[in-house]
C-alpha cells in the first residue's frame, strides 16, 4: 500500500509530521478554518490552501485505493492476476493509467476478439505472436491458417480465419497499456483542435463566429475557447474535431508491437495494429482528451470564479448604517425600502422619479422627508434599469442636505433570484418580490458578505462559463470559498443570519437555525459561553466555532476578537503583567507590543498563536475587509448611446475572466478590458493585475451600438521611462 502522507509530503512540499497531523485533526472533527487558524503549532503553519491541497489529494488517493482493491479483486476472480500485474496496479497513482491497466481484464459487451476465441481462433493468433521475433524463420501464415478452416465453427476460407486472428491481435494491442498513454500524450502535445460553424449557419448568424474557421494545439487551447467550442457544439451551431497525424501514431505502433521481417506477418501485424487504432484507440482516447481538456478547462474556470466570488463576499462593506435602499425602475417605478443600522426592513413605497413633474416632486419630498426621520446615512441604488437616471435625481436632491448621505450604485446581479427564494419568503412571507429585491440591495451595500450568503454564488454574476463546468466540483469549491470567507471576517452572532451561521466553522444548518431560535426567545448573547445553552451546540461544536462568532458590546471583550476562549488564560495573564485590566484597552494596545511572547509558549500554545492573539489585541473588534470605496459615475453619461471613443471614465471590476475584465461605467452594460489592454506588460492571469470589486480608469476605444459591446482599456497613459544616469 502508497504511504499516501509521504507522497503528499513530497508533492506539496512540506514535512510528512505536517500532513500526518492536518489529516489525524481532520479526521478528529476539524474544519479547515478552524485547523487553519487554531492549531498551527500542530500543522507547523499550514495554510488554508496548503490544507486544502493535502485534503483534495489525500482523498484521492484514498478513491484510487479503492479503486485498486476492486479491480485487483475483479481479475483475481478471473484467476489473470500475476505477480507482475499486482506491483503494477498497487504502484499506480494515476487512475486513467489504473483504468489502462485494468481494460485487458475488465468485463465487456461481446467483441470481435472474443468471437474469434469462441470460434477456436486464438492459437493462430498465438501462432502469430510466436514467429513475431527476430530471428524468426520464413513460414506462410496462409498454410497455416487453413487448418482452422471448419464449417461448424463458421470459418470458411482462410481470409476468415486470419481476419479472426488478426481481431485478437488488435484488439490486445488496443488495450496495451503503454500503448494507450503513449497516444494519450502524442494527442496532447501534438493535437490540434479544429472548429467550424456548419454549413447552414451563414457568417454573422450565430454567437460564435470567433470559431468559424478555428484552430488551436491542444497543449494551447485556453479555457474559455474549450468551453465555448463545446457549447457551440452542444447546441449545434460548431463542429469540433481533435486532429492528428495518424500515420506518425501508426509508425510508433508498428516499431513496438512488430519484430519480424517476413514480409507476410509485417503485412498482417501492420493491418491488425491499423485496425487496433482505428476501431479501438481512436474514438475513446480522443474522447478521454477531450475530456481532460473539458476538466483543465473547468479547473481554470472555476478558479476564476473562485477567486472572483472571495472578491465580492470580501467587499469592504458601507457599515451598518441607517440605509434607503432603491430597486429603480421606468414604468414601474422605484421600490425604495428603509432599513435600520442592523438590517431591518422599516418600511417602503413606491416613488416615479423618472415619471410627470407631479411625481417627480412627490418623489423628492418623500426621499427628503425619509432621511429626516431616519437619520439616514446610506442610500443604495441598484445598477438596472433606470439606475444611472435614478442616481443622478437622488443626488441632485440630497446635495445640500446638512449631513448629506453617501449615494452609492450596487451590484444588483441575483437580487430577483433572492427575491423569488426560499430564503426570501421566510424572512418576509408577506412581502412583494420588488420590496425584497430592493431590501437585498441595501443590505449588499451595509454588509455585502452578510446579504450575499443568502444566494446561489452561481447567480451573483461573477463567473466564466459557470453553466458549463462540472456543477459538482463548482459547487464544492463555492461552498469553500464562501465557508472561507465567512471564518476569514468573522460574524456577528448576535445579528447573523441563519444562513451566514451555517457557513460557521462546525456549525450546521439546524445548529444555525436553533442558535437564531434561541436568541429570538431569549435575547442577545452576552457571552461565548452562552452558546453551549443552544440545543444540540455541544462541546466540539463550540470548539470548532468559538473563535469565529463574535459579542458586541459583551461581558467579556475578547469575544469580540479572534481570541478563542481556549487561549483566554493567556490573554488574562498578559493583561496582569502588564499591571492593568482587560477593561484599559488603551493601555493593553501601548503595551503589547513590548511583551515577551517567548514567556508565554507552552506546549499547549506556541508562537504562531501567540503572535495572532497580540494581532487581534491590537485592534480588537477590527474588520479584516479594506476601506469603504466606490466609483463615481461621469455626469450625463447613462446610456451606452452616450459614450464616445477616448472618454475616460471612472469605473468598478465587476466580472475577470482568464481574457479580460468587465468594467461598470454606469450605462447598464458592462465594457471589456482585454487582457492585453490591463497592463503596459505581458498579462498571462488576469486576476494578478485585477480583482472584482476594484475602482479602475478606463478609456473607451469602440463602442458597436449594434451588438452592444464596449471595449476599454486601462493604458491610459504609458508611464515615463526611468532616467538613465551615469554614475561615473
Amino acid at each position: 500500500m502508497i504511504d499516501f502522507t509521504r507522497v503528499i509530503s513530497n508533492e506539496i512540499q512540506v514535512g510528512q509530521q505536517q500532513v500526518d497531523s492536518a489529516i489525524a485533526l481532520r479526521n478528529e472533527g476539524g474544519t479547515l478554518p478552524f485547523i487553519a487558524r487554531y492549531r498551527k503549532e500542530k500543522t507547523g503553519n499550514l495554510d488554508e490552501n496548503q490544507l486544502r491541497s493535502i485534503f483534495d489529494r489525500f482523498d484521492y488517493l484514498n478513491d484510487l485505493e479503492d479503486r485498486k482493491k476492486t479491480i485487483l479483486s475483479s481479475i483475481d476472480d478471473q484467476g489473470k492476476l500475476t505477480d507482475q500485474l499486482r506491483k503494477q496496479i498497487e504502484t499506480c497513482m494515476v487512475k486513467t493509467e489504473l483504468e489502462d491497466l485494468y481494460l485487458p481484464y475488465k468485463p465487456k459487451k461481446r467483441t470481435r476478439a472474443m468471437i474469434a476465441r469462441e470460434k477456436g481462433l486464438e492459437p493462430l493468433a498465438e501462432f502469430a505472436k510466436a514467429k513475431n521475433s527476430i530471428n524468426s524463420p520464413e513460414f506462410n501464415l496462409k498454410e497455416e491458417a487453413a487448418k482452422f478452416i471448419n464449417a461448424e465453427n463458421e470459418i470458411h476460407t482462410i481470409e476468415e480465419a486470419i481476419k479472426g486472428a488478426s481481431d485478437i491481435i488488435a484488439e490486445e494491442v488496443a488495450e496495451r497499456a503503454n500503448n494507450r498513454q503513449w497516444i494519450r500524450e502524442f494527442f496532447r502535445k501534438h493535437g490540434v483542435y479544429s472548429a467550424s460553424v456548419k454549413s447552414e449557419f451563414e457568417i454573422g448568424s450565430t454567437k460564435y463566429e470567433n470559431y468559424r474557421n478555428f484552430e488551436m494545439p491542444v497543449k494551447e487551447i485556453p479555457a474559455h475557447s474549450m468551453l465555448a467550442l463545446r457549447r457551440g457544439e452542444k447546441e449545434g451551431f460548431l463542429m469540433l474535431d481533435l486532429k492528428f497525424e495518424t500515420d506518425e501514431i501508426l509508425t510508433h505502433l508498428e516499431m513496438k508491437e512488430i519484430q519480424s521481417s517476413n514480409k507476410n506477418l509485417y503485412s498482417f501485424y501492420s493491418s491488425s495494429i491499423e485496425d487496433g487504432f482505428k476501431r479501438l484507440m481512436k474514438n475513446s482516447l480522443t474522447a478521454e482528451v477531450r475530456l481532460e481538456s473539458k476538466g483543465s478547462a473547468d479547473e481554470k474556470s472555476i478558479s476564476v470564479f473562485e477567486s472572483n466570488l472571495r472578491e465580492i463576499l470580501l467587499s469592504a462593506p458601507a457599515g451598518m448604517k441607517p440605509t434607503l435602499a432603491i430597486d429603480p425602475g421606468f414604468r414601474t417605478g422605484c421600490k425604495v425600502a428603509v432599513i435600520d443600522q442592523t438590517g431591518k426592513f422599516l418600511n417602503y413605497k413606491q416613488i416615479f422619479p423618472t415619471g410627470s413633474q407631479y411625481q417627480k416632486d412627490e418623489a423628492a419630498s418623500y426621499i427628503l422627508d425619509i432621511i429626516n426621520q431616519n437619520a439616514i446615512e446610506l442610500i443604495a441604488i441598484g445598477n438596472g434599469t433606470a439606475g444611472r437616471e435614478t442616481l443622478g435625481f437622488v443626488q441632485d436632491k440630497i446635495k445640500d442636505l446638512e449631513n448629506t448621505p453617501v449615494a452609492v450604485m450596487v451590484n444588483e446581479s441575483g437580487a430577483s433570484v433572492y427575491s423569488a427564494s426560499k430564503v426570501a419568503n421566510e424572512e418576509f412571507p408577506e412581502m412583494d418580490l420588488t420590496v425584497r429585491g430592493a431590501i437585498s440591495i441595501g443590505r449588499r451595500l451595509q454588509d455585502p458578505l452578510a446579504e450575499l450568503v443568502k444566494l446561489d454564488p452561481k447567480s451573483i454574476g461573477v463567473g466564466q462559463y459557470q453553466h458549463d463546468v462540472d456543477q459538482k466540483q463548482l459547487m464544492k469549491k463555492l461552498e469553500e470559498t464562501v465557508e472561507s470567507c465567512v471564518n476569514h471576517v468573522g460574524i456577528d452572532i448576535n445579528t447573523a443570519s441563519m444562513q451566514l451561521l451555517s457557513y460557521v466553522s462546525g456549525i450546521s444548518s439546524t445548529t444555525a437555525k436553533n442558535i437564531v431560535s434561541y436568541r429570538d426567545e431569549n435575547g442577545v448573547f452576552k457571552n461565548r459561553k452562552e452558546l453551549l445553552k443552544v440545543p444540540k451546540f455541544g462541546k466540539k461544536t463550540f470548539e470548532l466555532s468559538a473563535g469565529f462568532l463574535r459579542i458586541r458590546d459583551g461581558e467579556n471583550y475578547l469575544d469580540n476578537t479572534a481570541v478563542h476562549p481556549e487561549s483566554y488564560h493567556i490573554v488574562n495573564q498578559m493583561v496582569a503583567d502588564m499591571q492593568t485590566n482587560e477593561k484599559n484597552i488603551a493601555e493593553i494596545q501601548k503595551q503589547i507590543n513590548d511583551i515577551n511572547i517567548n514567556k508565554y509558549i507552552s506546549d499547549e500554545i506556541g508562537k504562531p498563536t501567540l503572535l495572532d492573539i497580540i494581532s487581534e489585541l491590537k485592534k480588537p473588534g477590527r474588520d479584516p475587509r479594506e476601506e469603504f470605496k466606490y466609483a463615481e459615475f461621469a455626469e450625463g453619461i447613462n446610456a451606452i448611446k452616450d459614450l464616445k471613443e477616448g472618454m475616460e471614465l471612472e469605473g468598478c471590476i465587476t466580472n475577470v475572466t482568464n481574457f479580460g475584465a468587465f468594467v461598470d461605467v454606469g450605462v447598464h452594460q458592462d465594457g471589456l478590458v482585454h487582457k492585453s489592454q490591463i497592463a503596459y506588460k505581458f498579462v498571462d492571469d488576469p486576476t494578478k493585475f485585477v480583482k472584482t470589486g476594484q475602482i479602475v480608469k478606463v478609456k473607451v476605444t469602440k463602442v458597436d451600438l449594434e451588438l452592444n459591446r464596449i471595449q476599454l482599456t486601462m493604458k491610459l497613459g504609458r508611464p515615463k521611462e526611468k532616467r538613465r544616469t551615469n554614475k561615473y
